[in-house]
């Protein structure tokens, strides 16, 4: 049996999408020329061979077949290689679009875009280039399917192509008709907009994208690509990277798709292009300081094993990153690393996210289920990041996954045997929180069977010099800037800094400097204020073994600088200054000189 035999309701299904979407007759044969699906009078011949059967003749299914190429024929019935009882019940064939569907050099069979009339012929003809996309397009989707038909075939897959496209896609996606209601949509909209699909459905976009500019693409035909829009309705406040196609039938406009995702995940992928060469692992983590290198030896022999890790820091130390180097480090680092973020996740979508739930467990649940955390991490491991904001009526569900290693479903009875490391971690003091009644004490003590402590950035400051210049680069390479070094003052004002935020504070005030920076250095005019000062009037003077001179100019550079910004640069504005600072203008010039200002 051909693959797209395998797949024949599937092949059926793609055939009348694409002739809905059209407006022509669909033919799709296997590599033996066999009919698998089809339109109008092809669907009645379904199962018969096009062309007798004839892989090696010259006629144009065969032809396509041996080159892999998809050809147009523009007036079939003179066309002498034309297959010559190329006739239906119905009528003759004048045009066609054939196109192969492979895989890789492989040729699996072929779709044919056919005109059985006049009107459908002009259609051809007058976008073929487009037509020719497409149809490439659905017999990629279609080599694709049948390759995951042949090594998944105890998988369901219920839904055509053109729904798997939406579903797959982490964007959510509508399709808009001519006055802008919604026709289509996909689980992800769902997800984005914090609805159901039955709210979303045959709803104008103003109800949830009020003001969209993909109103006027409906008007003028013009889409738009990649453009940051904010929206607040009933739901909250919605901050998407939006990208609107418009698409004609009869020459006229007749509605648009509109892809969006949020702005955060927008940020996620272009961080994660940006560093998809590294590895996570204990040579990531930078530092030398004994604090860091007890934390890196302490979690190295911790991944040699499987027990429990409670991972306790303060916020911006890297927890997550030692999580994710101990699984690369363990047998386990084929497997996934799954992190849930226990205190960003709603209280009442938290269980579901965790343990997944069967269809129709509750109101706007996905008709086929949904596979949880834990089940997708099975095999790896579960990282449980914030574990403290973890809700008290689900820490005993937690604790009995955690010692016994199998749960079930929201809305199920099934039980799920799951093999997982979990990793847990927390900037909290959950000893205090058991004390309080709000975190369960056997809780604790089952995922902190191995608790590894993350120094804060304070303890380990001779790692800072090494962190400014690993995050410089980065952000050089970011931003194709070539800023090599930070300015003596900047050094001390950094260095003198207790860093509350730790080395994600630091990163932050780096990519701040990079920013900022005008010249080749980041001076220290390009560092956050938060770094000198208590608060908006008072600049923190800080104990530092620097000489003394240098500490006056970090002061004086920091007040100037501030009074530049308060007054400007122009000749006037100078003078003000050089007025409220007791100084003559000329002193005031030679400082501006001296301080690189």
């Amino acid at each position: 049996m051909t693959l797209l035999k395998q797949i024949s309701e599937s092949v059926q299904q793609v055939a009348e999408a694409i002739a809905l979407a059209l407006g022509v007759e669909i033919e799709i044969v296997d590599r033996e020329l066999t009919i698998i699906g089809g339109t109008w009078a092809y669907k009645e011949k379904i199962g018969q061979q096009e062309e007798a059967g004839e892989i090696d003749g010259n006629y144009l299914y065969a032809r396509v077949l041996r080159s892999g190429s998809t050809e147009f024929i523009e007036d079939a019935p003179n066309d002498k290689f034309y297959w010559p009882s190329a006739k239906t019940s119905t009528g003759s064939e004048l045009a066609e679009v054939c196109t192969p569907i492979k895989n890789g050099a492989e040729v699996l069979g072929i779709i044919g875009l056919i005109a059985m009339d006049e009107k459908q012929r002009s259609i051809l003809l007058n976008k073929k280039g487009s037509m020719v996309m497409f149809v490439e397009k659905m017999a990629d989707l279609l080599a694709a399917k049948a390759l995951q038909k042949e090594t998944l075939k105890k998988v369901e897959l219920g839904m055509n192509e053109m729904t798997t496209i939406l579903e797959t896609t982490h964007e959510g996606i509508f399709a808009i008709d001519s006055r802008g209601y919604i026709k289509h949509c996909n689980y992800a909209a769902e997800l984005l907009l914090k609805t159901t699909k039955e709210d979303i459905i045959n709803s104008h976009i103003s109800k949830f994208m009020i003001g969209t500019p993909a109103l006027e693409v409906l008007r003028s035909g013009i889409g738009y690509t990649e453009n940051e829009e904010l929206y607040n309705n009933e739901r909250g406040s919605f901050h998407f990277i939006v990208t609107v196609k418009p698409f004609s039938s009869d020459e006229k406009i007749a509605g648009a798709v509109i892809s969006f995702r949020s702005i955060e995940e927008a940020e996620r992928l272009v961080y994660n292009i940006n560093n998809r060469a590294l590895k996570y692992t204990f040579e990531d983590i930078m530092g030398e300081s004994e604090a860091i290198r007890k934390s890196k030896n302490q979690a190295l022999m911790t991944a040699r094993g499987n027990s429990t890790v409670l991972i306790t820091g303060e916020s911006g130390t890297g927890k997550e990153m030692f999580a994710k180097a101990i699984h690369y480090a363990s047998n386990r680092s084929k497997g996934a690393f799954v992190t849930v973020n226990c205190g960003a996740i709603p209280d009442n979508l938290l269980e579901s996210e965790l343990f997944g739930y069967e269809k129709g467990a509750f109101t706007g649940a996905n008709d086929k289920g949904k596979v949880g955390k834990f089940e997708f991490a099975n095999g790896g491991t579960i990282f449980l990041d914030e574990i403290g904001d973890m809700p008290l009526h689900l820490q005993v569900k937690i604790l009995h996954v955690v010692q016994n290693m199998r749960f079930e479903r929201v809305g199920g009875n099934k039980t799920i045997i799951v093999d997982l490391r979990v990793i847990a971690a927390t900037n909290k003091d959950l000893e205090a929180m058991i004390k309080d009644g709000t975190f369960r004490e056997d809780l604790y003590y089952r995922l902190s069977v191995i608790p590894l402590t993350i120094p804060p950035l304070r303890e380990r400051k001779q790692d800072i010099k090494l962190l400014m210049y690993h995050f410089l680069k980065k952000y050089n390479t970011f931003m194709n800037k070539r800023i090599d070094g930070f300015t003596e003052e900047a050094e001390y004002v950094y260095l003198g800094y207790d860093w509350p935020g730790n080395v994600r504070e630091l990163e932050n005030a780096i990519e701040y400097g990079v920013n900022m920076a005008f010249g080749n250095r980041i001076g220290i005019d390009a560092i956050p204020a938060r770094l000198f000062r208590k608060d908006k009037n008072q600049i923190e003077i800080k104990e530092s073994d620097q000489p003394l001179g240098n500490q006056i100019k970090v002061y004086e550079r920091e007040i100037i600088s501030r009074m530049l910004n308060k007054y400007g640069n122009s000749s006037n504005a100078k003078e003000q200054v050089a007025k409220e600072l007791g100084l003559s203008r000329a002193t005031l010039y030679r400082k501006l000189v001296e301080l690189d200002l």
